[in-house]
């Protein structure tokens, strides 16, 4: 699993969603914080209350190296689900990447960190911890429905969710996708018939 994992690590999540013909896609809001920040993991699932982070803290301590924690946070701007000591720990523990559709603060010391963070901005307000909320169960993060353990992956365009049991046959059709689209380039890039005849070829469909 952990190499099926790595091999995501080399796929633009555009190849991805194109497999999936675009339903898989968390809602493009949620960006990460560095456009170079590109992650490829198992999805430990986290459903949170609007303003209450203890949740969050639980899924750090329960994460394994290479777990993407991504956050059910309702879509809230207005309190942040971590800051940069929180996704500090989170990185030294092994987490591969934070995802939230919602806010984190701290964002200054969150990039120093040089830890992929993918969510809808920054707040000034942090969360309570009255302790309400879950991990590993089914959330809808950013529009998508997610399952403990399907594979996450993120770069610079947005995030993609894959369903575990789909993962090995995602990976062959996004990587048969990548190879047309790099072999398209090469036949078309700076040749001025080939692009008229690519254009009248679409054109005519």
């Amino acid at each position: 699993m952990e190499e099926l994992f790595s091999s995501f690590q080399n796929i633009p999540t555009t190849c991805i969603s194109d497999v999936f013909e675009g339903l898989n896609n968390l809602d493009p809001s949620i960006k990460p914080l560095k456009e170079d920040y590109k992650f490829a993991g198992r999805a430990l699932t986290v459903k949170m209350p609007v303003g209450d982070n203890l949740v969050v803290l639980k899924a750090i301590r329960e994460a394994k190296p290479g777990d993407v924690i991504i956050i059910d946070a309702k879509g809230d701007q207005y309190r942040a689900i971590a800051g940069d000591f929180v996704v500090g720990m989170a990185k030294t523990l092994g987490v591969s990447a934070i995802v939230v559709d919602g806010v984190i603060r701290d964002i200054t010391g969150i990039k120093n960190l040089n830890f992929p963070v993918f969510c809808k901005g920054t707040a000034v307000a942090a969360s309570g911890k009255a302790g309400v909320g879950e991990i590993n169960v089914p959330i809808s993060c950013g529009g998508t429905a997610i399952q403990p353990g399907d594979i996450v992956v993120g770069d610079a365009d947005g995030v993609v969710v894959i369903p575990q049991s789909m993962g090995q046959e995602v990976l062959e059709k996004s990587r048969e996708k990548l190879k047309k689209d790099e072999q398209r380039e090469q036949d078309v890039s700076g040749n001025v018939e080939a692009i008229k005849k690519y254009l009248d070829n679409m054109l005519s469909k």
